[in-house]
């Protein structure tokens, strides 16, 4: 087990010299660019407290918009109102973002400090959105670059041959019913799916 990083330095080579000069303090045009194409970011929040989360974020390819070169615009849209990433800010203020180009298996990461703003400036830039967010999610750029498309290219994300048909895996409906607490409920969609995809009925439940 490796437990300090000296261990963890012996295991691995130092990073070369371009790693570590490509790591900015601002958003160049390159990465302007790349967040302009962006549809898709997923926010790394931390609470301080052991309350880690990773949340999705979608819209229009440029719907976070930069505002400056060391600052991004994030539209909260509405979601399952449990709040993780924004009581996280609230907590610590500290995230990482990851940004994601279709088709694209170079990635975008972006690691600041976000608050939160609900002042008429900062949503009137998103007054035009069909559905205008309660706020904002501001963040201060401390580090971003870009990152190679090696985990991009495993893992055939963006090949139409690596994709699955969506009976792979029972409906987002079934699923939520199937870890609700109602066991005889949970039983019974289990055993439907499992009889559909399977042509026999294998209680395949708790």
């Amino acid at each position: 087990m490796i437990t300090n990083i000296k261990g963890l330095r012996e295991t691995y080579a130092a990073p070369n010299a371009r790693a570590l000069a490509k790591q900015l303090r601002h958003l160049d045009v390159h990465c302007q660019r790349f967040i302009g194409l962006s549809p898709f970011v997923v926010i790394a929040s931390d609470g301080g407290t052991l309350q880690l989360d990773a949340s999705p974020r979608g819209g229009e390819p440029g719907f976070v918009k930069v505002h400056d070169d060391r600052t991004l615009l994030i539209p909260d849209a509405q979601g399952n109102n449990l709040l993780y990433t924004l009581t996280n800010i609230l907590a610590s203020g500290k995230v990482g973002l990851l940004f994601l180009v279709p088709g694209v298996d170079e990635t975008l990461r972006i690691n600041g400090m976000a608050r939160l703003r609900d002042e008429d400036a900062y949503l009137e830039v998103f007054s035009a959105e069909k559905r205008p967010p309660k706020l904002v999610i501001e963040v201060a750029v401390a580090e971003a670059f870009l990152h190679c498309g090696k985990s991009m290219m495993r893992s055939k994300l963006w090949s139409t041959e690596a994709r699955i048909e969506r009976s792979a895996m029972p409906s987002m409906g079934q699923m939520l019913k199937d870890q609700t607490p109602d066991r005889q409920r949970r039983r019974k969609h289990s055993k439907r799916w499992w009889r559909s995809t399977s042509g026999t009925c294998k209680a395949q439940v708790e």
